[in-house]
């Protein structure tokens, strides 16, 4: 018998192709749309969305249903960035997003429902070394989605299918064609679905406190205002003002994000804003744990150019001490790589200072 595989089909090409290749293979597919939460006040492409994935499902004539983790979505995803962005912090959604809900409630629900495996579109691949589950970069390394993936657990990982990880976007797109897949020509999404739609400013205004504040220079002197502490990221480069007796002076970077004061520390030169190491909590590791300390590739932000690093465990937790200072916000994550090429994903955490 066929190995039942579920695809989360969220209406792109990507999804598409990824089940079109699965029933192609032999496997039973079938395709899933995931509903998440919305505000009320935006208008969304969920329902857009849907109707593309059930057209393509019924263009594979495979099984189509849907699974609503719209409130999952909410208190795991959303409740959690809001309360990161109040603090001053920046928040990884898409990190949280695969960790809880595609690779966790999606993937238990699918498993409790027949599945054998879960399939998605992304850009990464899956290898077995030893017994062991290991994941490793997408071929398309423009494209590569493995940093999203870090936190996925490893039982989970041992039963997900990355279709398209070996291929790149091109290919997809022509496959898209060949197999005649009415959604073939769509536009590639931008992430989560209020983005384009309205600021996050306004977006977060209906949350959380968003109010003007002071931008101090790295003497604590008052030279600018901005919008409100929790818009802003450490190394940003605009979004405030700046007025010295020289006028509009030199590009400015954000130095220190305080929430609690509702200010912004700013320096001309961007190098105040780069910093040795950090310390990674919570950290989760993909196909067992390493023995400390050692060198790796690290990332500090998604397609960030990989740095060298020394990953050690000290008093305070696990540190990663970089080989050059890097600018990088707390409540990211930052990835580990080794490997040939660089491309294992050995896991990674959220970065505090």
């Amino acid at each position: 018998m066929a190995k039942k595989v579920f695809v989360g089909l969220s209406g792109g090409v990507d999804s598409a192709v990824s089940a079109a290749l699965l029933k192609s293979q032999g496997y039973d597919v079938v395709g899933v749309f995931i509903k998440i939460w919305q505000p009320e006040f935006i208008e969304c492409t969920w329902k857009e969305d849907r109707l593309d994935a059930m057209r393509v499902a019924a263009a594979l004539e495979i099984p189509f249903r849907e699974v609503d983790l719209s409130e999952e979505y909410k208190e795991k995803v959303i409740k959690d960035m809001l309360a990161k962005y109040a603090k001053g912090i920046t928040p990884n959604p898409d990190v949280l997003c695969n960790q809880h809900i595609k690779f966790g409630d999606f993937a238990a629900w699918a498993f409790k429902n027949g599945a054998d495996k879960i399939a998605t579109g992304h850009y990464a691949r899956v290898a077995e070394e030893n017994g062991k589950h290991l994941l490793l970069r997408g071929a398309d390394a423009d494209k590569d989605q493995s940093y999203f993936l870090h936190s996925i657990d490893g039982a989970v990982l041992s039963r997900t299918v990355f279709p398209i990880g070996d291929k790149k976007k091109s290919e997809v797109r022509s496959l898209a064609r060949r197999f005649q897949l009415p959604n073939a020509e769509r536009p590639d999404s931008q992430g989560l679905c209020f983005v384009g739609d309205i600021t996050l400013k306004e977006f977060l205004g209906r949350f959380i406190t968003i109010a003007p504040g002071s931008v101090l220079d790295m003497t604590g002197k008052v030279i600018g205002s901005h919008d409100g502490a929790a818009l802003y990221t450490v190394g940003q480069r605009h979004g405030f003002s700046i007025q010295t007796s020289k006028g509009e002076s030199e590009v400015h970077y954000v130095v220190e994000v305080n929430a609690a004061t509702n200010t912004l520390k700013v320096s001309e030169d961007k190098r105040d804003a780069a910093i040795e190491s950090v310390f990674l909590e919570p950290i989760h590791w993909i196909g067992g744990v390493p023995s400390t300390p050692f060198e790796a590739d690290v990332e500090v932000r998604y397609h960030a150019t990989p740095v060298r690093a020394r990953i050690e465990v000290l008093e305070r937790g696990l540190r990663v001490l970089f080989k050059e200072p890097q600018i990088v916000s707390p409540g990211q994550s930052l990835v580990i790589y080794n490997g040939e090429k660089g491309e294992q994903c050995f896991g990674g955490g959220i970065m505090r200072f």
